[in-house]
């Protein structure tokens, strides 16, 4: 029996997991819970959330995410490549910086408009 604590929503149920019964999931309100709870334990997932640099902008550096959640084993090659990564002012919010990012199906995308200098 696995205990997770859910981070779906700002309730944070306590949540059980039992590993040997097909991860039957208890303690949930909602039944996103039992999605959260499942998942976590067969294949868990983050939305990545960073910043990249930015040439010739009123900022040094400009906020980005994942468009969605991405498998966690791929956390650090995410985060390598963003590290590589840099765009040039003006950028704007939704604007893809990489598409399909590590092969992971999700888009690194910008989260916040920046001018240029």
């Amino acid at each position: 029996m696995k205990e997770l604590i859910c981070i779906t929503c700002p309730r944070g149920c306590h949540l059980k997991v039992d590993e040997e019964n097909d991860y039957k999931v208890t303690g949930n309100s909602c039944p996103r819970g039992a999605i959260y709870g499942k998942k976590e334990c067969t294949h868990p997932t983050r939305v990545i959330t960073s910043s990249v640099k930015i040439v010739g902008g009123t900022q040094a550096r400009v906020s980005v995410k994942t468009n969605h959640d991405v498998p966690k084993e791929l956390m650090f090659d995410i985060m390598k490549e963003m590290n590589q990564v840099e765009m040039k002012a003006p950028v704007h919010r939704g604007d893809v910086v990489e598409a399909n990012i590590c092969g992971s199906g999700a888009d690194l995308v910008i989260t916040k408009d920046v001018a240029q200098a």
